[in-house]
């Protein structure tokens, strides 16, 4: 398998004698590459190889990259679904690396991006089922003792249109209205009702790593939290194909499940129903939420750019790959209103 680290990016080196005193053993650092926010690295030492998990540089949105939170809630998680991490240890003292950071194990598989790779021999569809089916498992997790903490399921979709709206406020380098008119048919169809579950709030093919016949990890908790479970489905269908919409590719959303043999986006949601049992009928809403969550989250890492807190070469056009989701979640509503 090839390495799926490098060296660390300049700029956002760690600091490497701070975090060996803070281990207490001699540590040598490289960075996981891809990702657009949070900054992951692999430490290696004398007993092992951990994963190190921080806030992106520069200053953040309240309430966003809290690494603590992530931490409690991979601990409160992991024991009942494994496909979270393990974690190991919390550092909340700046001096040691500029940021909140946590120490987690390293799993080992594949992300896909752009190809399936010749060392997993699983077909789209086999992959399909098994991204699906996990996120099933995540949504049967009984929400009891440390779990059902991570979160309040009353008034979910109300917190989670406002706070999103406020990071776009928050987040804009220039003047769309069009995104307010979303903000405002988000707030006018809430929906009632609903079932309550684990919502991992970014569950994506590239968040999702895969071993032969099995999902080996899910990533990137910082947004977890307890809601309605078609929150997550929302989202996914927001990263998922979108036939004859090159407009969508431009977005920045990967096209490797328009391939042949990948599940659609119809059957997508059929598998989830089938195995569930959960009704799908209200997707519509949470399909333009998941949409206009990823025109923030895209805004939210040009912003950085913007401001000079990053000179990653990747997130130069992220401007306009947000003003594209706009456009998409706006199209959205006006077809489920």
């Amino acid at each position: 398998m090839h390495s799926d680290t490098a060296a660390v990016r300049q700029g956002e080196e760690l600091n490497v004698a701070n975090l060996s005193a803070w281990i207490g053993a001699p540590v040598a650092v490289e960075q996981f590459p891809g990702g657009h926010s949070n900054l992951t690295y692999l430490i290696r030492t004398t007993d092992g190889e951990y994963v190190l998990r921080r806030a992106p540089l520069g200053p953040i949105a309240p309430k966003a990259h809290d690494m603590a939170r992530e931490f409690r809630v991979l601990s409160a998680v992991h024991p009942h679904f494994p496909e979270a991490p393990k974690v190991f240890r919390l550092c909340e003292d700046p001096q040691v690396t500029g940021s909140t950071f946590f120490l987690m194990e390293r799993r080992r598989g594949h992300i896909l991006r752009d190809s399936i790779p010749v060392e997993l021999p699983d077909t789209p569809a086999e992959i399909s089922a098994l991204f699906v089916d996990s996120l099933a498992r995540l949504h049967s997790v009984p929400l009891t003792g440390d779990v059902a903490a991570i979160g309040r399921p009353e008034g979910f979709v109300e917190r989670q249109v406002r706070g999103w709206a406020d990071r776009w406020r928050r987040a804009q380098t220039e003047e769309l209205p069009l995104m307010e008119d979303v903000v405002a048919w988000l707030e006018n169809h809430l929906p009632r009702g609903g079932r309550a579950t684990i919502v991992h709030n970014d569950y994506k093919l590239d968040n999702v790593m895969l071993a032969p016949g099995r999902v080996a990890a899910v990533l990137d908790w910082e947004m977890a939290t307890i809601g309605d479970p078609l929150a997550d489905l929302g989202l996914t269908l927001a990263y998922w194909c979108w036939v004859n919409r090159p407009d969508v590719r431009t977005a920045g959303i990967p096209a490797l499940t328009l391939e042949p043999g990948w599940f659609s986006r119809t059957g997508l949601l059929e598998h989830y129903e089938r195995i569930t049992g959960y009704d799908v009928g209200k997707i519509g809403y949470f399909e333009v939420l998941g949409v206009f969550k990823l025109a923030v989250i895209v805004q939210q890492i040009y912003l950085r750019y913007h401001r000079g807190q990053t000179a990653d070469k990747r997130f130069q056009d992220f401007g306009n790959r947000a003003n594209a989701l706009v456009l998409l979640a706006a199209e959205l509503a006006q077809r489920h209103a």
